[in-house]
């Protein structure tokens, strides 16, 4: 995936703090510490999440469960798509994946990118990349704005103060 998207370091001040605040929000679901894994906003309509691949992510044929693979790619599309909305927190109201490969241990890095909408809904792409490099799987999902306010979840304020 190719990004035309604003980087932190030329990004609006207020934009790189909304991004560290969403960074933070990632950290403080308690979901993600069953997870080995670390969101980073790339830029404005991206994101990327490195984890790490074990044998606690298996099914029963010893390679990692699709579950792993939908919460990577889905996390990495909502929070690609959540850059363009400062003021509330998304939902997922649909999520298409495509499996490629079997993943058995390893970094597994998810990149998100945002391709279209920012008022009412947002459409995101995401894929998964082993540590050689191969593609392992692909998705897209269409966001919509709740009337959740991104201000009032702790884990997004504690990413306000750093």
């Amino acid at each position: 995936m190719t990004s035309t998207a604003t980087p932190l370091e030329a990004a609006p001040a207020g934009a790189a703090l909304h991004w560290r605040a969403l960074e933070g929000l990632y950290a403080s679901a308690p979901v993600n510490s069953l997870f080995s894994s670390q969101l980073t906003i790339t830029g404005e309509g991206t994101a990327r999440i490195a984890f790490d691949v074990d044998e606690r992510c298996y099914h029963a044929a010893g390679a990692a469960h699709g579950t792993i693979y939908f919460k990577m790619l889905d996390d990495a599309a909502f929070y690609a798509a959540n850059t363009l909305v400062t003021d509330k927190f998304l939902l997922t109201t649909s999520f298409n994946l495509h499996f490629s490969r079997p993943v058995k241990s390893g970094r597994v890095i998810a990149e998100g990118r945002w391709i279209s909408g920012r008022r009412r809904v947002l459409v995101a792409e995401s894929r998964l990349v082993d540590a050689e490099g191969e593609e392992i799987g692909r998705g897209t999902g269409t966001f919509q704005r709740s009337r959740i306010a991104l201000s009032g979840l702790p884990g997004y304020a504690a990413g306000l103060t750093g």
